[in-house]
């Protein structure tokens, strides 16, 4: 169960901090991080920013919903299963990020080796005549 629930907590914290759909939301979050005037405030928004930090309250949200304890059956079960949640939710989001910085290198080696394979082959014709 642990390794479920932290799909959706990684998948929620990943989402509101880097997917393009709440990109000027984020950029707003980031904006009042840096310039609010409380310590209080710049605190509040900078959450929205960081996936890990964002990750402590989605799990504790998702750990009211589910009710969901590890090793004890009191409060230390909750306080356990919300470390532990984020840990994997991190890991997961790691390992996402490392996947998709992957495919961008892939993107990028893919289109410069296209490149230089037209560049060849237009020089090929002028060498030609």
């Amino acid at each position: 169960m642990l390794f479920l629930l932290a799909i959706p907590t990684a998948c929620i914290a990943w989402t509101l901090t880097h997917e393009a759909i709440l990109r000027e939301a984020r950029e707003r979050c980031k904006i009042q991080s840096e310039t609010a005037s409380s310590l209080l405030r710049r605190k509040f928004f900078y959450v929205f920013t960081c996936e890990y930090c964002l990750s402590h309250y989605v799990t504790a949200a998702i750990l009211a919903i589910t009710r969901f304890k590890l090793v004890y059956a009191d409060w230390r079960g909750y306080v356990i299963s919300l470390f532990s949640l984020v840990w994997i939710a991190n890991q997961y989001m790691s390992i996402y990020d490392r996947l998709r910085l992957d495919i961008k290198h892939e993107h990028i080696a893919i289109s410069a080796d296209q490149k230089q394979m037209e560049t060849i082959a237009e020089e090929r014709p002028q060498k030609a005549a």
